[in-house]
Parts: structure tokens; sequence; C-alpha cells
């Protein structure tokens, strides 16, 4: 393993001194392509276990690592970003050769990462970008400008506007829907909320549906954290306050199944989906257990399905890459442009889930049991 003498770097002439001390270069780095896994160390950094999402990914980029024999230090933050910051520099200071990390707030780690940088520690961006700071080496993602869209796509074949195949649907509206974005610090919710804009205005122009609240701007509609309570609070004072005229939702576009959930309680609480007033339709993201239940039952519609087997995958082929003191291979050099510069990606595909794919696409492929989806929960 590299030795690691950063203990504490917090400037350049301490860095020199120390190198001179050990006969190594700054901050104590060099190649690890000839070490053994065993004696190499990745930190893998997540940002919650709220979510299951999130607890799938640490399990699943720990389980390839260490199948192939490496140590790995998988930490959750608690969505707190002082915790995230100080297991980030623990990892580098106890010694890892990589680190996988997956922000709270993409703008938050830079002194983090400038040590490791000075410690020639590559960092790998895990799902979210990481922001405004050159020492991001690679990006491992999901195509989230699609995912967008196909939220938006989703949203409009629910209605009827649109068929799956994207022919032009029976229905012609005008549809009252509300938008939903996610966390303003979390730089996919701008590529989710972009790609799902650009696919819902030509509706919104044509006057097939309309935003009867006027919120269209992410500013507006943005869930701090993506925490489903304040989804919820927030789908309540919309209900509150622009459908108190005996007007209904249609539609709500929600880029992710917890804040789905939360709208869905908030709907189902001021009496959607029982009598006279139809359950909106409501999109999602991320295929969880508890969502794919309610897709499943008839009360969400939908659901993006991003494969984390397949990303974890992609975390541990780049991690690999760098051990072996090679790059590992993008298939996206110019969309993810963080502020200081694009970041080397590999984009994966996602899949739209509505009830009639659930066998095919989740359970068939072994990432959710039928008992599962019966039950609401993982097992």
């Amino acid at each position: 393993m590299r030795r690691r003498i950063l203990a504490a770097l917090s400037g350049a002439a301490l860095a020199i001194g120390m190198a001179a001390c050990s006969g190594e270069g700054a901050g104590g780095g060099g190649d690890t392509s000839g070490d053994k896994p065993a004696d190499l160390t990745i930190g893998v950094s997540m940002p919650t276990q709220t979510s299951e999402r999130w607890i799938a990914d640490g399990n699943s980029v720990k389980e390839k690592l260490t199948a192939k024999g490496y140590k790995v230090d998988l930490q959750y933050a608690g969505d707190d970003i002082p915790t995230q910051s100080q297991q980030v520099d623990q990892m580098i200071t106890q010694g890892a050769d990589v680190l996988i990390i997956a922000a709270i707030d993409g703008t938050a780690l830079s002194g983090q990462l400038q040590a490791a940088a000075d410690a020639k520690i590559p960092v790998i961006s895990y799902d979210r970008l990481i922001r405004d700071s050159p020492n991001v080496n690679f990006y491992v993602s999901f195509d989230n400008y699609k995912v967008g869209v196909a939220q938006a796509n989703a949203l409009l074949v629910g209605l009827g506007l649109q068929n799956k195949d994207g022919s032009k649907g029976t229905a012609a509206g005008p549809f009252n829907v509300e938008l939903f974005a996610g966390s303003l610090d979390d730089n996919n919710a701008h590529f989710f909320f972009s790609g799902a804009m650009d696919t819902l205005k030509p509706f919104v122009d044509a006057g097939a549906l309309r935003v009867k609240s006027g919120q269209t701007k992410i500013e507006q509609v943005a869930i701090l954290r993506w925490q489903q309570e304040t989804a919820q609070k927030r789908m309540e004072d919309l209900l509150t306050s622009s459908y108190n005229d005996g007007s209904v939702v249609n539609g709500v576009l929600s880029p992710f199944d917890g804040l789905s959930r939360g709208i869905i309680t908030a709907l189902q609480n001021a009496g959607y989906g029982a009598g006279a007033k139809k359950m909106p339709v409501v999109t999602g993201q991320d295929a969880e257990v508890a969502s794919v239940k309610l897709i499943n039952d008839g009360v969400q519609s939908s659901t993006i399905f991003k494969d984390t087997r397949l990303l974890a995958e992609q975390a541990v082929i780049a991690a690999e890459a760098y051990l072996q003191d090679k790059e590992p291979a993008a298939n996206d050099t110019k969309t993810y442009e963080n502020g200081v510069k694009v970041v080397p990606s590999f984009l994966l595909p996602v899949q739209t889930v509505y009830k009639d794919d659930i066998t095919s696409v989740l359970i068939d492929s072994g990432y959710l049991t039928a008992e599962e989806v019966a039950s609401g929960q993982a097992k």
C-alpha cells in the first residue's frame, strides 16, 4: 500500500518538508500497480441510510470490491455534510488508495479533494457529480438528462397524452399538473428537471398541461435533501393554496420514489384515490420496493429503474483501473462540466417501469423478488 504521510498537510510548505524527510514525493503517493488487492484500501463514502437505494449502493460496491480481495472502508454520513467531510478526511489520513464518493452536497468537499490530490489518491464521483473542484478524476452515473426525459414521458403516458412508443395519445387535456425537483445541492437534480421540462414544455405551450400553482422554476419546486416529509408538506400546501376552488390535480412530476410517497400521502389525506377524486399520475425514480408495491397496487404510476448493481460494477472497474496505474474508459467526455473542468464519465442507461413491467424488468432480473413486491419491504 502507498504510505500516507498526509496526516495534516494544511500547507504546501509542510507537504514539501515532509516529502524531503521521507524521500517520497509530496503526499507520499506512489504506484500501486504491483500491489496485491489485500494490501489496498478503497474508501467508499455514501450520503445516507434513510434511502434503501443508498444502502443498496454501498453494500453492492463493498461486496464487489471485497470479492476481489480489496479492503473497503464504507461510511454513511447520515445526510450531514460535516460528518461526510470528517469521514473522507479520515479515509485519507488512514491511507485509502482510491476514494469513491457519493456527495451530500456536491460543492462541500473541496478541501478533502485537495488533500486527496496532494496524496495522489484518485477520486471517483459516484452518481452525484462533485462540483467546483479540479480534483475529481472520474464520474460514474446514469444518463441523468435522459432520466428526466423518461420521467416526463411517463407522466404524459399516464395522462394519455402520449403512448409508450412516443406516438400521440388519445387524451387532449388540459390537465392540471404540479412539479417537484430534488435537492438543489445535488447536480443530478438539475439534469433531471432540465430533461423533464424540455420534454413537457411543448405540451404546456399547447395548453394540454397547465401548472396551476404557477411554480415552474427549479428553485420553487426543489426539495432539500430529497426529504419525503418536505415533499408531503409542499404537496399539502399546494392543495390548500391552488386547489381550494374544487379543481383537482391530474398529475405530479416527482423525481424520486421517496418524494412520490410523501406526495401520495398528502393526496390520500386530501381524499384522492377514494370516491370521485382519482389518484393523479405520479412518477418516481429508483424502483424502491415500497414504491414498486404502490405501482403494483395502482397507486403510483411509474418509476425509473437505475440498476445500481451495474453502477457499482462501473465504480469498481474505474477503481481497479486507477490501482493499476491506468485511466478508466469513459463513454462521455463532454457533458459533465463541474464548474472547473469536464469530468470524464461512464453513463449507464435507465428503464421506465410501469405496472406491467415489474415482473420482466425487476423480478426476472433478480433486483426484487415477488415476495418483496407484494409486501413492499426488502428482505
